[in-house]
């Protein structure tokens, strides 16, 4: 027998980083001592506090029952007293938070919950590359707004035709940004608040490496702007900020109608998250103590290897975009190279895996992103070997 694809899978694009992933391994099979520059995996142990709550957790046999489907309500209103003392946003737990399974489900999944076919979605562009997914799920049309360095890669609602404001339904951004480690700024999410206001445009605030800042610039909430809840929700995950990635742990919360959406989709599709994980993620939260300390040293760790890659880079004239957020680098390519061919060049000729900007749209085109997620010795051993490469050699001579 044969079983082929549904025509809506067919739909869905080609996974970015399983490609990078497949490269990157084929070289290390073939013997190469390939330092990966590529992923956006955090690379430390989830904290010990947490660890040692999801154990006590796990031995109650309580926890051993099915979830509430919409999640156990004490993780609810923790993910709300941590709002309010982070940012200083009131949530209500009942109506505004919604627990996921990871925050790359929540914007995934949104276009099913509140989404018709054919409607149009926003994306940013370069943007994280799952948001293509959900477009193609949703059978929603979309239009990238591109974002350009000189505008510190935050979107230029200047710039969107009036004909694709007024027929958006919803747009997506992401700030501390992946790819581009850009950062949002106050001014900034007043003007996202008035342009969905002036077109009716719900916004999905995408912050996921909302505790990652550099240089004490503390990243900001978009939930922090007057009336952002009435146009919007955030998503949160626990991936960042507290190296839970595989843990599979995320929220999202704001705007009570959308909540209300992404919960009664989840109701069909999930029975939400182990109870014990959901003890360890109070925990995260609650320990005000352990998390702020445990935070600080992520970021104290984060800046420490942008640092020392930047100056490593800078050394051989190499400029980047000097990221104030997240834990990437976004390096420009050669003129002589697209994205790809760059990439492929230091992967090649100098061992080291890079992400292709390009993947993250068009937008991305003439960069590479570098990932933060390996120590600092690597970093600058990474440079070194790039700044090898004739291209460099030419220009330094």
């Amino acid at each position: 027998m044969h079983f082929e694809e549904s025509d809506l899978l067919k739909t869905l694009p080609k996974q970015f980083f399983a490609t990078l992933v497949a490269k990157v391994n084929a070289k290390i099979a073939a013997g190469y001592d390939v330092i990966n520059l590529g992923q956006g995996n955090p690379d430390q142990p989830t904290p010990d506090y947490i660890v040692k709550a999801l154990q006590k957790a796990a031995e109650n046999p309580a926890n051993h029952k099915y979830s509430l489907f919409r999640g156990e309500e004490r993780f609810k209103h923790a993910i709300a007293q941590f709002y309010n003392e982070e940012y200083g946003v009131t949530l209500d737990p009942s109506t505004e938070v919604a627990i996921l399974a990871g925050s790359k489900i929540g914007l995934v999944e949104l276009p099913w919950a509140l989404m018709n076919p054919g409607d149009t979605l926003l994306l940013p562009d370069p943007g994280y590359p799952d948001y293509l997914s959900a477009t193609a799920l949703g059978r929603v049309k979309y239009e990238s707004i591109t974002l350009k360095e000189e505008n510190n890669f935050l979107v230029d609602y200047q710039s969107i035709p009036d004909a694709v404001a007024k027929a958006a339904k919803f747009l997506y951004l992401n700030y501390p940004n992946n790819p581009t480690g850009a950062i949002a700024t106050s001014d900034f999410y007043r003007e996202t608040v008035a342009f969905a206001e002036d077109h009716q445009v719900g916004i999905i605030s995408d912050f996921a490496y909302g505790a990652i800042g550099y240089d004490n610039h503390k990243p900001i909430s978009f939930l922090q702007t007057k009336n952002a809840k009435a146009v919007g929700i955030e998503t949160y995950t626990f991936s960042k900020t507290f190296n839970m990635a595989g843990w599979r742990v995320g929220f999202a919360v704001g705007n009570a109608e959308m909540i209300e959406a992404i919960n009664l989709i989840q109701d069909h599709l999930f029975v939400s998250l182990f109870p014990a994980v959901q003890d360890a993620a109070i925990e995260a939260l609650n320990n005000t103590t352990e998390r702020k300390k445990s935070v600080q040293k992520l970021n104290d760790m984060y800046q420490r290897r942008r640092d020392v890659f930047i100056n490593a880079v800078r050394s051989f004239g190499w400029e980047p975009y000097v990221p104030k957020g997240a834990f990437y680098v976004l390096m420009p390519v050669p003129s002589e190279y697209t994205s790809s061919e760059f990439a492929d060049l230091l992967l090649e000729e100098a061992n080291v895996a890079v992400a292709d900007a390009s993947g993250f749209g068009a937008g991305g085109q003439g960069y590479i992103r570098v990932g933060l997620t390996i120590g600092e010795e690597r970093l600058a051993e990474a440079a070194t070997r790039i700044s090898k490469l004739p291209i460099f050699q030419s220009k330094l001579k």
